[in-house]
């Protein structure tokens, strides 16, 4: 089968592409940064319902993850496929209902309502999500283009974070209401409308694998019920099968030892700041700013330290940034800095007015030194991920981007389904205590082991994520020069050969698949 020529990609679709993670990042920044202090404060909730309702909808997602990905590769030669997309079909639906994010966001309802809402747009977030992360290892092959898309891709998601983070301060600062809920429904209505707008670029400024020659004879086959009714059983039997890919197995230890130590971070953060650091709606929403735009300089870094070492050194130098600040937030606890409190209020809610060197250390210097570490973990796997599918052909001799990109979303949120559920509970069978629903916004003064309950979840979770991270990234292979011979290869397999043109490229493409090359090209 030929090989057809792939369009060149221009700024404008790096951009365009990238776009999407204003819903994929965006979307997770506010959810992880705010849904759980939005419940346990303003709605009354405790932090075992809100753990369940932020962490029950992802184990929904282990049939819709999955599924949305298999179909979305086999639309390839059907008329949905062929005329609209088999990937932007499912981008082109979400369009109208992503504005319903707002919804989460109403305060005084019950568990039940807020349960279904999240779950409705979380199966949103996912239609979007797989289909887009698909495109860009369809639009180029190149090991530099696609390091661009992923730049751009992280470039787009930290912004997006720091809107989100920067939002509540700008809306608390034009419409009033330091402590009230509304801040948070305003944030999410502004969100909704990003979203539709973001996917309408996608849309227009993106394009498909294109067909060879071979496959456009192929004719598109009418609905087969008894096929659609095997596609469970062929979903997980490709799903199970990306887990064979040596490099990919690696990847999702790198990609969930980065990922799920924010997750955990998130989610306690805004419960630190006011149960240790004294500090309410605004403070949070400056240190997350500050740790965001540290974050957006963290990936511009991270872009050229990939393409010029591999992954794998900026990840490890990722770590020790982020494990830095956990123990600098641990040892602020453990002092207790005398005068902070006091320089705290007197600031008036403007942290960046700020003149007291001791208050500043404290505020700054641990949160930027997260930021810094969190941009480039962010960044690493999804810079990797372009890549997995090649990795993949050598052994199946097929492309199945929308596969791995739904065992991805898959593994990620059932794990970081998991971080959330632990987190809160922990925190909850600490003892800590949700405001009360007649007086939302109002501070509840927390016990001792309460508040111990929130700085250990805080600092050690996320500590033992990453180390599982650091451990498995000194046997990660892929790098520019590694994946250069994969294609090579790959392009030998493709016209026939059955040995490596060295004994060389043949240990490189044996160690990133983890399959004898006698067995690659479908031959396993």
């Amino acid at each position: 089968m030929a090989t057809p020529e792939l369009r060149t990609p221009t700024w404008i679709n790096y951009w365009g592409w990238g776009s999407g993670d204003m819903l994929g990042a965006g979307a997770q920044a506010v959810i992880t940064g705010w849904l759980a202090y939005f419940f346990i404060t303003f709605c009354g909730l405790s932090a075992v319902e809100t753990g369940l309702i932020l962490g029950l909808p992802r184990l929904l997602e282990a049939i819709t993850c999955p599924l949305i990905g298999y179909i979305s590769d086999n639309l390839r030669h059907t008329w949905v496929g062929r005329r609209i997309g088999r990937r932007k079909i499912f981008l082109i639906l979400t369009i109208p209902l992503l504005p319903s994010f707002a919804l989460i966001f109403v305060t005084g309802q019950t568990f039940a309502y807020y349960l279904t809402t999240f779950v409705f747009f979380e199966f949103l977030y996912t239609m979007f999500l797989i289909p887009w992360e698909t495109l860009a290892a369809e639009m180029t092959k190149d090991y530099g283009k696609k390091a661009k898309f992923a730049g751009a891709r992280m470039l787009i998601a930290q912004s997006s974070a720091i809107l989100a983070s920067y939002l509540p301060t700008l809306i608390i600062n034009h419409f009033g209401g330091k402590d009230s809920p509304g801040t948070f429904l305003i944030m999410a209505a502004i969100f909704g409308g990003l979203f539709s707008l973001v996917v309408l670029l996608v849309v227009l400024f993106t394009w498909e694998r294109p067909y060879t020659e071979a496959e456009k004879l192929i004719q598109p086959e009418p609905m087969d019920w008894t096929k659609a009714a095997l596609i469970p059983v062929n979903m997980f039997r490709d799903l199970f099968s990306t887990l064979r890919i040596k490099a990919f197995r690696q990847h999702l230890s790198l990609y969930l030892g980065g990922y799920i130590s924010q997750d955990i971070f998130n989610t306690a953060f805004p419960l630190f700041v006011a149960t240790v650091m004294m500090g309410a709606t605004l403070v949070i929403s400056q240190l997350m700013t500050t740790m965001y735009v540290a974050q957006l300089v963290s990936v511009m870094i991270a872009i050229n330290v990939v393409i010029r070492t591999g992954p794998t050194a900026a990840y490890r130098m990722a770590i020790s940034f982020v494990g830095a600040a956990l123990l600098l937030f641990l040892a602020f606890y453990l002092i207790r800095p005398a005068g902070f409190a006091e320089g705290l209020t007197a600031m008036g809610g403007n942290l960046f007015s700020a003149a007291n060197p001791m208050v500043l250390f404290w505020l700054f210097v641990p949160i930027i030194l997260a930021g810094l570490g969190r941009g480039t973990l962010n960044f690493v796997p999804w810079s990797v991920y372009n890549y997995l599918p090649d990795i993949d052909e050598a052994v199946t001799g097929q492309r199945r981007e929308g596969i791995f990109a739904g065992v991805m979303t898959f593994v990620r949120k059932i794990a970081q389904s998991g971080a959330i559920v632990v987190t809160t509970s922990l925190i909850g069978l600490g003892g800590y205590v949700s405001a009360d629903k007649a007086h939302p916004g109002v501070a509840v003064v927390q016990t001792p082991e309460a508040v111990r309950a929130v700085v250990l979840v805080m600092v050690g979770g996320p500590i033992l994520m990453m180390l599982w991270g650091l451990v498995v990234s000194w046997s990660f292979r892929l790098n520019a020069q590694t994946h250069q011979v994969l294609i090579h290869e790959v392009e030998r397999l493709r016209a026939g050969e059955t040995q490596a043109e060295s004994a060389e490229s043949q240990a490189i493409v044996e160690n990133l698949t983890g399959w004898r090359f006698e067995r690659l090209w479908g031959r396993g």
